[in-house]
């Protein structure tokens, strides 16, 4: 199996997994195919599921006051693709990655997608050799001040939060326009539209504030691929 030094990975960690051990986790499907080696493809779907479960319970134990619906979404900004290649980035993850010349030369490497697929492929070895109260334990370092700074903003807020998504997914601000204002003045109906990486969405709202965020969470939603 390929030697190259991942020490600095497990130490990042804090785990007593081998070299060996980690080393699937970090095939990327191109350099599978010209090794004869399964790729990371299996572990990212079974990280996956492991890391919600793993989130669910943190924030459920540490949140005992939110209802259902703000955990979910909680939950969804945390696992979500930003965020996870946010701290596969921390963990210098992507240094590590086997990949075919061709995707080298694409720049592969550094696609968010593919750090967060390595990322959750990490989580299922350890799952897998460790068991699951191991990875809970080590999900919940990973994320940190994360947990806390997504439970503290309001979940109302789907300005901020398609803000930051914008910034980091596609390097822009979202952008609003008014569409429409009707009806008489105490009982104005503003329409607004909102953009931002080449996808739209529009809301209404008695004043420009609320039509701003209703159209927020619906592309917000939208982008995350969750439902409103």
């Amino acid at each position: 199996m390929d030697s190259q030094d991942i020490s600095p990975l497990i130490a990042a960690l804090g785990t007593d997994l081998s070299a060996d051990e980690i080393l699937p986790a970090l095939f990327h499907a191109s350099y599978a195919n010209e090794k004869g080696l399964e790729s990371n493809e299996r572990l990212e779907f079974l990280g996956d599921a492991v890391l919600d479960l793993c989130v669910a319970e943190i924030l459920f134990r540490r949140f005992p006051d939110r209802d259902e619906g703000e955990l979910t979404k909680l939950r969804a900004v945390l696992v979500s693709r930003p965020v996870l290649a946010e701290i596969a980035k921390e963990l210098d993850l992507g240094r590590y990655l086997r990949l075919s010349p061709g995707a080298e030369e694409l720049g592969v490497r550094e696609r968010p997608s593919v750090l967060a697929a390595a990322l959750e492929a990490v989580i299922a070895v350890v799952f897998l050799h460790k068991g699951y109260e191991y990875t809970r334990t080590l999900v919940e370092q990973l994320f940190g001040a994360r947990i806390e700074r997504a439970a503290a903003r309001r979940p109302e807020d789907y300005k901020s939060l398609l803000q930051e998504l914008g910034q980091k997914r596609f390097g822009e601000l979202p952008r609003y326009r008014v569409l429409e204002a009707e009806g008489p003045e105490h009982e104005r109906v503003f329409t607004v539209e909102v953009s931002l990486g080449g996808e739209s969405a529009v809301g209404r709202g008695r004043n420009l504030k609320e039509a701003e965020q209703a159209a927020a969470k619906r592309l917000y939603l939208h982008l995350e691929g969750l439902t409103d």
